[in-house]
């Protein structure tokens, strides 16, 4: 029995040092690293989430060698001393890591050596530019490499669907880093919407403060992003999500405001627009109960810069038996400094303050669960313990969950760019297509 013992203590080790994964994360910015524009971000996120949260994973025994790829090698050396200074010194934490490109060099398709470093069953994040979201993912899925992409998962509907038939084909797990979904309140909200009978009628409004167009101004200059896209996509996949398969969205009208970023000190590229609402027509596919709901998504980026908050974010749900109002940003919980002035402070996405034995404690914060759960579901498939259908399944935000958010947003940016409503239908293929 002694010898049985330390075959089943053997096995257990080895089961757990395979069942690592290793990760590579694509994009150095603001959500992977908290560096931007030369420093610590001004946001909520001065140290990053992606790879705090790695580098804490790889503590834990769950995440095995680290890399990360961007494109302008120069900027690596500053942002390994930020990691170490900010991580690694604050939490007792290794944040060694290997980096792409070499620190001279500049190079645009750097991820493809990153990722042809990988093994298959491995996993990548991708937090980058949207319009880069689709090759960097079909790469990797194509190589049987795991994908957390960053919302939203891709601008255009057909690149989507692709997505959503290589991974089935490669067997991969491909999930939407929709943290919103593991926040206590809205996902408490999600459960209870069940109960409310047909929907009826949706409102949400998501906003960040000025500044962050000089974070995202090269993505602006591009015309690679736009608020809506960046903000709206939260809360219309919360909407999807509570809906579920009781109700389809068939019309979206689009609607902006503009000339705050356009102007005095921001000068955007004309175009750029401040708040973007889209206004969803919804119909149930219960024909017992043939009603008709509507949605009304709202985002901005020109909120007020010393606001209290550093995103507002609320939404409120109507069905016909009931109704749940859900105001993320103001948990009972203010902070006020002589520096910063007052704050409401949502302590549910990522505790930063040390534990009492010096070390990173905010395992239990949304931004950390949805990371954490993209890894253990990487280690599921990889043990072959679940299927990637079981996981869609599973409520998750999966390539196939979430491809009704792609088909809003980009109905919506087609519904500015064309000045008219655009519809969502089915083809003869069961496919959902914009006309």
């Amino acid at each position: 029995s002694c010898n049985l013992f330390f075959l089943q203590l053997s096995w257990n080790l080895q089961t757990t040092m395979t069942d690592k994964v290793n990760v590579l994360m694509i994009g150095t910015g603001e959500y992977t690293t908290g560096y931007v524009n030369g420093g610590s971000s001004t946001s909520d996120k001065k140290v990053g989430v992606v790879a705090l949260t790695m580098f804490d994973l790889r503590r834990l025994g769950k995440v095995g060698d680290i890399a990360m790829v961007g494109t302008n090698g120069s900027k690596l050396p500053a942002i390994r001393e930020h990691l170490n200074k900010n991580i690694g010194q604050v939490y007792n934490m290794d944040t060694s890591l290997t980096t792409y490109p070499g620190d001279n060099v500049t190079d645009r398709e750097s991820y493809k050596e990153a990722i042809d470093a990988l093994k298959a069953g491995d996993a990548i994040t991708i937090f980058t530019p949207d319009p880069t979201h689709y090759p960097i993912a079909l790469y990797a899925i194509k190589r049987g490499i795991h994908v957390l992409l960053t919302k939203p998962a891709v601008k255009l509907l057909h690149e989507h669907q692709n997505l959503i038939n290589e991974a089935k084909k490669n067997n991969v797990f491909v999930m939407i880093e929709h943290h919103k979904r593991f926040d206590p309140a809205y996902a408490d909200a999600k459960g209870k919407a069940a109960g409310l009978g047909p929907f009826n009628y949706f409102y949400s409004y998501m906003s960040q403060p000025k500044f962050q167009l000089e974070t995202f101004r090269a993505w602006i200059e591009t015309k690679e992003s736009d608020i809506s896209y960046y903000l709206n996509s939260h809360h219309i996949d919360l909407h999807c999500w509570m809906v579920g398969d009781r109700g389809v969205p068939y019309k979206v009208t689009a609607s902006a405001a503009s000339g705050i970023a356009t102007s005095e000190p921001f000068n955007m590229v004309e175009g750029t627009e401040d708040t973007i609402t889209l206004l969803v027509n919804w119909r149930s596919t219960d024909e017992k109960e043939p009603t008709e709901g509507t949605a009304v998504y709202t985002s901005s980026w020109t909120a007020p810069a010393k606001s209290e908050v550093h995103s507002q974010q609320y939404f409120h749900y109507l069905g016909s038996k009931g109704e749940v109002r859900v105001d993320q940003a103001h948990r009972g919980y203010s902070y006020t400094t002589d520096s910063a002035g007052f704050a409401n402070v949502n302590p549910f996405y990522m505790k930063y303050t040390p534990s009492e034995e010096g070390f990173f404690d905010g395992q239990r914060g949304y931004g950390y669960v949805s990371l954490e759960k993209f890894i253990d579901n990487c280690q599921k498939i990889n043990a072959k313990t679940v299927t990637v259908e079981d996981l869609d399944k599973r409520g998750l935000p999966t390539i196939k969950n979430t491809e009704l958010v792609t088909a809003i947003l980009e109905a919506g940016r087609r519904s500015l760019d064309e000045k008219r409503s655009i519809e969502l239908q089915k083809n003869s293929n069961d496919e959902w297509v914009l006309v």
